[in-house]
């Protein structure tokens, strides 16, 4: 029971440290300091910002930078050693070992993306894609945090949501965990809309709340909007976008809002009114729909009070938290 124990603190550890990091980075990105450190994995060639370098506003970025790389590579030295236990510990089938790797993999992937977001001049592609990877890492450690307590991951729940899925049909797990699954989908296209909309910095195309520049349907280049890539040498620090590219950007979030409130809803809503499910799947339906709450109020408040930082930073903190939610709700629907 020692090594299973170890694991789990390990795992949460993991998944407190990572949130860490997804909410220091959104906060380095709306403070611009993304290229506070010009180089990597130092700043100006050093483990520390030096003193020669520049002082003030630019000093502050540098270390908010700084400080968002150490965690970073804290959690880098975490996921190594749950790793490197699961495959040590491989005989006690504790983790799976492809699980273990997919993490592992994950997170290194994370962190050449961050050495591409400074060295690329935060590409809007690299830095909603590196989002996306950071919350993916922070989902597997909430996985692996939820599904040890039960004992192995790579059997246990795998077969479980298999017999969810396929033994009863259209049974009420399963169209739970259907629910809960394309929940999570919506949710994982929002975060990929929230990451380019900050990207593009266009949170503040639409200063006013339901409408958009004062419209049901403002007026909007779309086309413009989604490009991917506009060619490596263009130095994205403020965005590049005319207004009406930034407004399509910012609309088609709130759609996505409006798409993955109703999805999420629909998941929780289900798990609480429907019987035979499992008994921890009502407490954390609630606990979607109080995180789904909470995220909705930090969004309409943050358009509402001009998009002061420490609500902008909030919302990064509570699309994070909504992940969690959303996470421990389709574990519970797999875990019979």
């Amino acid at each position: 029971m020692q090594p299973a124990r170890s694991l789990r603190r390990l795992a949460v550890a993991g998944v407190l440290l990572c949130l860490i990091v997804v909410v220091l980075g959104a906060y380095v990105r709306l403070t611009d300091a993304g290229l506070g450190c010009p180089d990597w994995p130092g700043c100006y060639g050093h483990l520390t910002p030096p003193d020669t370098a520049e002082a003030g506003d630019a000093a502050g970025k540098a270390w908010r930078e700084m400080l968002h790389r150490y965690a970073a590579g804290t959690l880098v030295l975490v996921i190594l050693v749950i790793t490197a236990l699961a495959i040590r510990m491989r005989r006690l089938r504790l983790v799976s070992v492809p699980f273990a790797l997919i993490l592992c993999a994950t997170v290194l992937l994370q962190a050449i993306l961050g050495m591409l977001t400074v060295t690329w001049q935060l590409k809007p592609l690299i830095v909603s894609v590196h989002l996306l990877v950071g919350m993916t890492t922070l989902g597997l450690l909430w996985w692996l945090a939820l599904s040890l307590p039960r004992g192995q991951w790579g059997t246990t729940a795998l077969q479980s949501a298999g017999r969810s899925i396929s033994g009863g049909g259209a049974s009420p797990i399963a169209t739970a965990w259907g629910l809960a699954l394309l929940g999570l989908v919506a949710l994982a296209v929002q975060l990929a809309l929230g990451g380019w909309t900050s990207s593009n910095y266009a949170a503040v195309a639409c200063p006013d709340f339901p409408t958009c520049q004062h419209s049901l349907w403002p007026h909007a280049d779309y086309r413009a909007a989604f490009v991917l890539w506009r060619g490596q040498s263009i130095n994205y620090e403020g965005g590049v976008l005319d207004n009406p590219a930034r407004v399509a950007i910012h609309f088609t979030h709130r759609l996505g809002a409006l798409a993955s409130t109703v999805a999420l809803s629909a998941a929780a809503l289900f798990a609480l009114r429907r019987r035979g499910l499992p008994s921890s799947a009502r407490a954390r339906a609630l606990a979607l729909l109080a995180a789904l709450a909470l995220q909705l109020c930090i969004g309409i408040a943050m358009v509402l009070k001009g998009f002061p930082l420490w609500l902008a930073t909030a919302h990064t903190a509570g699309a994070a938290l909504l992940l969690l939610a959303t996470l421990a709700l389709l574990r519970s629907l797999s875990a019979r």
